[in-house]
């Protein structure tokens, strides 16, 4: 699942004519690099829209990807992947953001790799401060020794995850953030955290875009 419904307001006038996974970085627009992550690992993939939305179907009608379009209001992430549930079949489901880059391991086969649903619900790829580029906060989780993660300044949250999408059933709301599952999960200790090992840049500014190609081109930030 890959979130691209939202506004893109922090972008000014790159987004006032197109949505803010379309705006380039390196060459290619932002949905492009995020389903570059997708594609070896064969997963069927579902992006929601909602602003300019007839955009983004046209760039993306040969990928070979599902859209949805929320309407008349955006679903938030939990909302949108419970509306997604459907079209993204049986078991865990990843999610990504559409408005970050990575340079370094494929950050959807670290959290496959390190997947155990036997005692995860989910399990939150976080990034250290320090590789946080472009993130102005003192972090979101606190990683314990067994890989359980409570809320508190430490490691970013990336907006990639695995998740059991069932459980977005429990929430009673229409529109609502992944939040409200996570604080269950955490009351459970069934919310899990992995660290990633390169670097990952917000790009929901335009500033974020020079950051964003300075790291892709491996030059100091």
């Amino acid at each position: 699942m890959i979130f691209a419904a939202g506004f893109g307001t922090r972008m000014g006038a790159l987004t006032a004519h197109q949505p803010k996974p379309m705006v380039k970085v390196a060459g290619k627009p932002l949905i492009d690099h995020t389903l570059a992550l997708a594609a070896p690992l064969g997963l069927k993939t579902v992006v929601n829209l909602h602003y300019l939305p007839h955009i983004l179907e046209e760039h993306l009608a040969d990928s070979g990807v599902t859209t949805l379009t929320e309407a008349p209001d955006i679903l938030e992430t939990g909302g949108g992947l419970r509306n997604a549930r459907t079209h993204l079949g049986s078991g865990p489901a990843f999610t990504l953001n559409s408005d970050a880059l990575w340079r370094g391991p494929n950050p959807l086969s670290a959290l496959q790799a390190a997947w155990d649903p036997d005692k995860m619900d989910a399990l939150l790829l976080l990034i250290p401060r320090e590789n946080a580029l472009g993130h102005k906060g003192m972090g979101d989780f606190i990683l314990n020794k067994t890989g359980q993660i409570t809320r508190g300044a430490g490691l970013v949250y990336s907006g990639a995850q695995i998740i059991k999408p069932e459980l977005t059933e429990e929430i009673n709301e229409r529109a609502f953030s992944l939040n409200l599952v996570w604080d269950k999960l955490l009351a459970s200790g069934r919310l899990y955290g992995l660290p990633y090992s390169g670097q990952w840049c917000d790009v929901g500014s335009p500033e974020g875009i020079t950051r964003a190609e300075r790291m892709l081109n491996d030059t100091p930030v």
